[in-house]
């Protein structure tokens, strides 16, 4: 379990990193090492980057809340909660990659399927 937690800390990192790597060239040095009191327009794939941090925010302290519990609790069941939190961690970055490159419907079922990776991390506590 702890891999995956791990691992989904990774994609996490790497979403919160992704904003800023696509604003870069758009803001160039001289603004981002000044105080950024006006900062150009953020282009299409930036403010879509920052949609799917704001969607990775509200789903993440989750994942890692049932992540722990199935480590902590005694019965919990340990393979189906790692099945879970796979499944998570892979239908995040599905779910970043879809919402970049605007796959509409594709986009949601990977959320859709994330959602239940987490369902069956809570199902494995039970």
């Amino acid at each position: 379990m702890l891999i995956w937690l791990l691992a989904g800390m990774g994609v996490f990192l790497l979403n919160v990193y992704l904003p800023a790597a696509l604003f870069f060239p758009a803001m160039g040095l001289k603004i981002h090492a000044g105080s950024r009191d006006e900062l150009p327009e953020p282009s299409k794939m930036v403010r879509r980057a920052r949609r799917t941090l704001a969607n990775f925010q509200e789903n993440f302290t989750i994942f890692l809340a049932l992540g722990i519990l199935a480590m902590v609790v005694e019965n919990a069941d340990m393979s189906l909660a790692v099945l879970g939190a796979q499944i998570f961690v892979f239908a995040r970055v599905a779910f970043i990659i879809c919402y970049m490159i605007s796959i509409p419907f594709t986009r949601s079922i990977a959320f859709t399927v994330g959602f239940i990776g987490m369902g069956m991390m809570a199902y494995a506590l039970i």
